[in-house]
């Protein structure tokens, strides 16, 4: 097994899209997205942030979930030149969209007063998120993988 595995299994990356320039636009934008929502980063415990610390870290995680929707928005307004990236990067894109739908769905939860670790959907027994940050690594699109803000 290990010899096909080795020298006669494909070697060819599924979530592969052939064209570059898309791949360094959409990395640029990711790149922006990243950076601002570096600049929301708040590193006070819940505990010493007062009686409005949950409605609060709700509004930072949707102004960082609007960087990523926006990133996303655009990603998709991107031309793509190749027949397999056509086919396969909407299908990134809407796996993204569940992410952000989850998202909105736990600040809703923190504006209600429940403080419960963000629950992700889940792909063949796997946060999404790991789908989607599979697909960034195999384009190199290390901005465009999902942050880990809500992560426990």
């Amino acid at each position: 097994m290990w010899i096909y595995g080795l020298f006669f299994a494909s070697k060819e990356v599924v979530n592969r899209v052939a064209d570059e320039q898309w791949q360094q636009k959409s990395e640029n934008l990711c790149h922006i997205a990243k950076l601002e929502r570096e600049s929301l980063i708040d590193l006070r415990l819940v505990d010493d942030s007062g009686p409005n610390a949950l409605s609060e870290r709700a509004d930072i995680v949707d102004q960082a979930t609007d960087t990523i929707e926006q990133m996303i928005s655009a990603i998709a307004q991107l031309p793509i030149a190749d027949a397999k990236g056509t086919a396969i990067v909407p299908l990134w894109l809407a796996d993204y969209r569940i992410y952000i739908a989850d998202r909105r769905d736990y600040t809703s939860l923190l504006r209600r007063g429940v403080n419960q670790p963000f629950a992700e959907s889940q792909v063949d027994q796997l946060p999404l998120s790991e789908k989607l940050a599979t697909f960034a690594a195999d384009n190199h699109l290390d901005s465009c993988k999902p942050p880990i803000d809500l992560s426990v």
